[in-house]
């Protein structure tokens, strides 16, 4: 069959029905008791929208193992792709775009619509507020399209005469490389600096909403990867320092809950004060921002009765649940070890490849390079970790902003109590960060990612769109990364350190 891989398709469809699979398993597990059995509308979306974000993560991967069927070809299109991935990519972020801009506030204002009305009202205020915002998002991509939707490629203009071909290539040297040195037969050799130009051409519709679209989720990337890289690991491994050592007494038990239960009867007046403001009508920036806060409270007291729950265990498997806590916490401590291992090496990738001009070393792309020759799938595996780390350290770093910043609105993820309404955020936030997390992997792994079609799309498109091409000629958003990481290493050295809490003693 020449080029064409049957086992890559093969490969592309089991994997594609195992995402859909566990994404179904993590809605049944993750899902509040609260929406069992209902809101099946908003569960579609979130399986929809997982499904959609892991296989775009593993498309690059795939789009990698889809050009090693060129790899004896003397140019690209001298070969038999087996899968159309330049298509794919615009289907699956055209996709991805529709779902995070349309469907999902859909879902979310159905969702969070008032209970006491009727099914078709909240589905007309839903639908509503998605049109406005879908006119409002037309008319901004309809404008930009048509005043700076053009691609700018830097080229530079080769032209020579035609030439005999020669019967002996004997007289060839460094010093006579072309047929002939009659004027302009070696211009593409010896071609002035003033030969480069600029190319302009119109891009394509679905290449601009894609490029957009990456610009908006870059910017949220960058904000929640980067704190998200170094909070990921440091706060897995600074939960295990401050373990519970020990199971309490009964005594310090009653003494705690007590506190608990004093703030708890504090938080829930405070809720009804705030219930009887929205009721009179007075639902104003300060009542939104009290409400905020009051979230943040809830979620830190149900943070505070977890953790007295585990210091001390009761019931006829008390010693068990013990040992599982023990285990849980040196489950922390190896994957917040090798987490940081990770984000030290992304770290050290992103200066020494990107940041740096030209760049010291490939290094990753090496490594999966080697990978790769030791077994054929391994370099890949450990390409798709890498990525999928990423999109890991954005939901950690949104959960920690969340947590510090009152603008932020938290919206948590537990096992066996996820609202609806916080798992289409997350699934929105993942989906609009997964663009950005590809082309982030396509230019820090160009080299290992070469000839594919996503740099294609990410690496020449994107880059040299008009007025979107400086962001990443002066790597914006690398230093910006890198700048936040640094940040919160200093913010968990400083305020969260072990050491921070003896001085503060």
């Amino acid at each position: 069959m020449g080029d064409f891989n049957v086992a890559l398709v093969i490969v592309a469809a089991v994997v594609s029905v195992l995402v859909l699979l566990v994404s179904v398993y993590l809605l049944v597990n993750y899902q509040h008791p609260d929406d069992a059995n209902q809101a099946y509308f908003p569960k579609l979306v979130v399986v929809l929208g997982l499904t959609v974000a892991v296989l775009a993560i593993l498309m690059l991967p795939a789009d990698v193992a889809n050009r090693q069927a060129c790899r004896k070809a003397i140019y690209n299109g001298a070969c038999n792709l087996t899968l159309p991935m330049k298509t794919l990519w615009l289907v699956a972020y055209i996709v991805d775009a529709v779902l995070v801009f349309l469907v999902i506030p859909f879902a979310m204002f159905y969702y969070e619509g008032d209970q006491d009305k009727s099914v078709g009202k909240r589905l007309r205020t839903a639908l509503m507020w998605v049109v406005a915002s879908a006119v409002v998002c037309g008319l901004v991509l309809g404008i930009l399209y048509g005043l700076v939707g053009k691609v700018d490629f830097t080229v530079r203009h080769l032209s020579s005469t035609v030439q005999t071909f020669p019967n002996s290539f004997s007289g060839f040297s460094s010093g006579q490389p072309c047929f002939s040195q009659l004027p302009r037969v070696c211009a593409a050799s010896t071609a002035p600096a003033n030969s480069q130009t600029t190319w302009t051409m119109r891009a394509t519709f679905p290449e601009y909403v894609v490029a957009l679209t990456t610009i908006v989720g870059s910017v949220l990337f960058t904000i929640f990867g980067g704190v998200g890289i170094a909070c990921l690991p440091l706060g897995l491994i600074f939960s295990f320092i401050r373990r519970p050592k020990a199971v309490i007494t009964r005594s310090q038990y009653i003494k705690e809950a007590t506190e608990l239960g004093k703030k708890a009867r504090e938080l829930k007046k405070a809720a009804e004060a705030l219930h009887q403001e929205e009721r009179s009508g007075n639902k104003g920036r300060k009542w939104r921002k009290n409400v905020k806060a009051l979230e943040k409270e809830l979620l830190l007291l149900e943070d505070d009765m977890k953790a007295l729950e585990e210091m001390y265990p009761q019931g006829e498997q008390a010693e068990a649940t013990w040992a599982f806590t023990v285990l849980g916490y040196i489950g922390k401590l190896i994957f917040g070890v090798v987490g940081l291992i990770v984000s030290i090496a992304w770290v050290a990738h992103i200066v020494i490849y990107l940041l740096i001009d030209p760049p010291l070393s490939s290094f990753l792309n090496e490594v999966f390079i080697k990978l790769d020759g030791v077994w054929g799938l391994l370099g890949t595996a450990a390409f798709a970790f890498f990525c999928f780390y990423l999109l890991i350290a954005v939901i950690a770093g949104e959960m920690m902003l969340g947590l510090k910043l009152v603008f932020i609105t938290i919206h948590p993820m537990k096992w066996g109590g996820t609202l609806m309404n916080s798992f289409l955020f997350n699934v929105g936030l993942i989906l609009l960060c997964s663009i950005s997390v590809i082309q982030f992997c396509a230019t820090a792994f160009a080299y290992y990612a070469q000839a594919t079609a996503a740099q294609e799309i990410f690496g020449h498109t994107l880059q040299s769109l008009r007025g979107i091409k400086y962001l990443y000629k002066y790597n914006v958003f690398q230093y910006g990364f890198v700048a936040l990481a640094i940040l919160t290493l200093f913010y968990y050295a400083i305020f969260v350190s072990p050491f921070h809490q003896v001085l503060s003693q």
